[in-house]
């Protein structure tokens, strides 16, 4: 008589095979963002502008609020990276 515990241990272990082969395979993508590149810079800059909240801003783009803040954070960290003086050697 076979455990659960060795069903279940069976189980993921094939999952985890066919997940790896579908990665060798280039089709295993994982999730579709949320917010893609031109949307969230939109968002960035009505955030920016002072004239909405967190909240509104979820309501507006059909996201929840973490998804907000990770967006925010993002166009944060790339004003960042662009404003780094250049040093040419």
């Amino acid at each position: 008589m076979v455990s659960g515990g060795v069903r279940t241990a069976g189980t993921l272990s094939r999952a985890r095979e066919g997940m790896a082969t579908a990665r060798a395979k280039g089709r295993l993508k994982g999730r579709k963002p949320q917010l893609f590149e031109k949307r969230e810079a939109l968002l960035v800059s009505m955030d920016r502008s002072g004239d909405y909240t967190s909240v509104e801003l979820a309501e507006l783009f059909d996201v929840a609020r973490a998804t907000v803040y990770r967006a925010i954070t993002r166009g944060k960290a790339k004003d960042q990276t662009l404003a780094l003086p250049r040093i040419d050697h």
